[in-house]
């Protein structure tokens, strides 16, 4: 993992790392608000030589006593020290105990020593810790007068006398609650950086780059109303599905920059990945740009783009392939555009037999004679061998991968599926992309504009086009009073059938 992956991770679980850190804060809290208030109190001694003389004698005293100051720091936690001091609080602990809350110490090249004593109570600590420093003045003159008699060469004075503090010293709120954070933070992000490890679904480009190496030729963004209205034709003119829709023709387009495929395979890894809107959508969006479409739905286990459009299936493809009616007759237009669809037709009991017939073979073949471009719905590659079936009498193959659900194991054995049989994978379409966040996918013009009408008032494509109730191609405005509807309706029928007539002479020839 680089440095783009770990901020990635970070934009992806800032909620999470924000949650442990005020996880960690509050433990903090909590830790030093439960613990107990410790008091500390201190005193210092000064250690010096009781004699006179020479500079030189002075200095070899003085040299002394910092070598002896060392020993008094380690006699402090002894029970030469502490037993009188306990003797002379009436302490009711013993000098191991005593000595687990006294501190001594000395700096370095000084002959001073500082004693620390801790309680719970300030004064107690301020009397423990100058009783303490009493003892040890008492200590060292017994330890250091000769056994011949006389005074002590080393004098201990206390030249800082303890004082009850005025605030305890633990715990230590501040210092708490910065490791709190600190730990919550490292927790938080160790919780996702393995999370991310373990997560191997596809959310953003970056994930699928880091599975193959077939171009993203299209991402469709996500809005909340599209399980509703699922249609380009549904959605407004400049949103950014509409848009996404758009720029996936584009690409598709320069993808076949060499103009050698005229049928496109739509599938993807498993169902539910949206594959089905995705072909509709951009036979739709292809029509729009003034070619002729013809839509096939080739899915014949779950067919379903006869209910997204509202066209007949129980007569479609499978018929076509039986041989029962010639195709002129079950191709269906919809929409104002040239745009034709073939539905499945009744569910076959042997659907990859079907498919990857020279009967469909001939099919293709003998459609793409008449339309600029052929749109396929497949079903899935992983369930079954529909797919990479048909993929044979097809020029292209783009596959679909749903954001925040698509496997990126489940990519690579579909992608190897289809090179296996020498598939032309055109590209991959990342759909049901976030439109916020760190996996967003957007373009910097869907908000340039919009298409507004005098009044002002934005105007949706699917109010210009085909609103809600429009059905097998018939384009039925839903402002129109009844007789504007008969007329329009007629309107519609009698322009399907002048395009039916010329389709069918095609076909013919």
């Amino acid at each position: 993992m680089d440095l783009r992956d770990y901020l990635r991770i970070l934009r992806r679980n800032w909620m999470l790392l924000l949650a442990t850190s005020l996880a960690g804060l509050a433990v903090g809290g909590g830790v030093s608000v439960a613990a107990k208030p410790t008091y500390t109190a201190q005193t210092q001694l000064f250690v010096a030589i009781q004699s006179s003389g020479s500079v030189q004698e002075l200095q070899q005293g003085n040299t002394f006593s910092q070598a002896r100051v060392q020993s008094y720091v380690k006699t402090v936690a002894t029970p030469v020290v502490l037993q009188p001091a306990i003797d002379a609080l009436g302490l009711a602990i013993t000098p191991q105990e005593l000595s687990q809350r006294v501190k001594a110490s000395s700096d370095l090249n000084t002959v001073l020593i500082t004693i620390e004593a801790s309680d719970s109570s300030p004064v107690q600590a301020a009397a423990i810790a100058q009783a303490i420093s009493s003892s040890l003045v008492n200590a060292v003159d017994t330890l250091e007068r000769p056994k011949t008699g006389g005074t002590s060469p080393i004098s201990l004075s206390v030249i800082s006398p303890a004082v009850a503090p005025t605030s305890p010293s633990a715990p230590n709120t501040k210092l708490n609650l910065g490791i709190g954070v600190l730990v919550g933070v490292a927790f938080g992000f160790g919780f996702a950086a393995l999370r991310s490890l373990l997560d191997t679904r596809i959310k953003s480009e970056s994930d699928l780059r880091d599975v193959c190496d077939e171009p993203l030729i299209g991402g469709i963004a996500f809005e909340p109303d599209a399980a509703g209205k699922p249609l380009l034709t549904q959605a407004a003119f400049q949103s950014p599905r509409a848009e996404s829709y758009r720029q996936l023709r584009t690409n598709l387009q320069f993808a076949n920059v060499a103009g050698h495929a005229k049928s496109f395979i739509v599938t993807s890894s498993l169902p539910g990945e949206g594959k089905t809107t995705t072909a509709i959508n951009l036979a739709i969006a292809l029509a729009e740009a003034g070619q002729s479409v013809c839509l096939i739905d080739a899915d014949l286990r779950r067919p379903m783009v006869a209910e997204y459009l509202g066209l007949e299936r129980s007569a479609g493809l499978t018929t076509a392939l039986v041989g029962s009616a010639d195709v002129t007759d079950l191709l269906q237009p919809w929409g104002p555009n040239d745009l034709y669809v073939l539905t499945s037709g009744q569910i076959p009991p042997n659907p990859s037999e079907l498919l990857g017939s020279n009967e469909m073979k001939g099919l293709v073949e003998r459609l793409e004679q008449v339309f600029d471009t052929l749109i396929i719905d497949a079903p899935p590659l992983l369930p079954v061998t529909d797919a990479a079936v048909l993929s044979q009498h097809a020029g292209g193959v783009v596959v679909v991968v749903s954001a925040q659900k698509t496997r990126s194991q489940d990519l690579e054995k579909s992608l190897g599926a289809l090179r296996l049989v020498e598939a032309n994978i055109l590209g991959v379409v990342l759909n049901r992309l976030p439109t916020k966040g760190p996996d967003a996918y957007s373009y910097s013009y869907m908000n340039y504009g919009s298409h507004r009408q005098p009044d002002g008032a934005t105007q949706s494509r699917s109010a210009q086009v085909f609103p809600s109730n429009s059905v097998a191609g018939k384009v039925v405005p839903a402002s129109s009073d009844s007789c504007e509807l008969e007329q329009q309706a007629d309107q519609s029928e009698d322009s399907n059938g002048s395009r039916a007539a010329t389709l069918s002479r095609q076909l013919a020839e």
